[in-house]
């Protein structure tokens, strides 16, 4: 049975104001300095923005203290139709907080009958991370990107976290995570504006392989096992990911283009 309200205790649109009405709301979770070694953490994710809209990827492994807990680990998910989140930081707090989000995109176009705008988007995420500081505090952080295209301004854009749940928008690309320093330089040097969809995907390619190569928690591409990073796309069609094999064909290239630059010698 559904629950009712009087119009004065109405939640609207708002669906963490409707757990709380209902009586859902989880309490603060919070661990010891012990643990904090045992907790699962997924890096590295990044977005650039491109001429159609932005390309947003993350790779697949997920570490506990030194050891790879999960090699196909996914840290890049559909917010909507017209946007993505990726995380990075405790793996388990972070699914959760998208699937919060998820719903709370759902709920609000249910309740209003149209989309939330990307800027609602934006701003609504970075209510739930700051709900999520005294955890954060405890050391289970979550540090999401959030990316979409604008259907009102007709481009993509890219918003930053930091654990206060401070909102921080970047026009060209953004990182996020263990490796993010190394992801960050490579799309840096890469980055120049309108690039083409195929430039964007083989950019963050090589961000993630680089990142993957200086920081032993990001996971690159395992060409044994098949395993590749997430990478979609948000343009004005919305929401799309690529197919593992147009990634392995990108990643041989890639790696084919380093082993030539150092003579053969990976």
């Amino acid at each position: 049975m559904l629950p009712s309200f009087t119009p004065g205790e109405d939640p609207g649109p708002d669906f963490g104001e409707l757990m709380k009405r209902v009586g859902l709301r989880s309490e603060p979770i919070t661990v010891g300095p012990s643990d904090a070694a045992a907790i699962t953490h997924g890096t590295t994710c990044l977005a650039i923005r491109y001429a159609d809209g932005v390309v947003i990827a993350g790779d697949r492994r997920a570490t506990s203290g030194n050891w790879i807990s999960h090699r196909t680990i996914e840290k890049v998910f559909p917010a909507d139709r017209y946007s993505a989140v990726a995380i990075a930081g405790a793996a388990g707090p972070a699914i959760e907080m998208v699937r919060l989000f998820q719903l709370q995109l759902e709920h609000y176009e249910k309740v209003e009958g149209n989309h939330l705008s990307l800027e609602g988007k934006a701003n609504q995420l970075s209510q739930m991370i700051r709900n999520h500081l005294p955890a954060a505090m405890s050391g289970m952080a979550v540090v999401p990107l959030f990316a979409g295209y604008d259907t009102k301004r007709g481009n993509g854009r890219l918003f930053q976290y930091d654990i206060t749940g401070g909102r921080y928008e970047e026009h060209d690309y953004a990182a996020t995570g263990s490796g993010s320093m190394h992801a960050s330089t490579v799309a840096k040097l890469g980055f120049r504006p309108a690039l083409s969809r195929e430039e964007a995907v083989d950019l963050v390619i090589e961000a993630l392989w680089q990142a993957a190569d200086e920081d032993s928690a990001t996971g690159g591409p395992d060409l044994i096992r098949k395993i590749f990073p997430v990478v979609a796309t948000v343009t004005a069609q919305g929401y799309q990911r690529l197919e593992d094999e147009e990634l392995e064909t990108r990643s041989r290239y890639l790696i084919g283009r380093i082993e030539s630059r150092r003579g053969g010698v990976s």
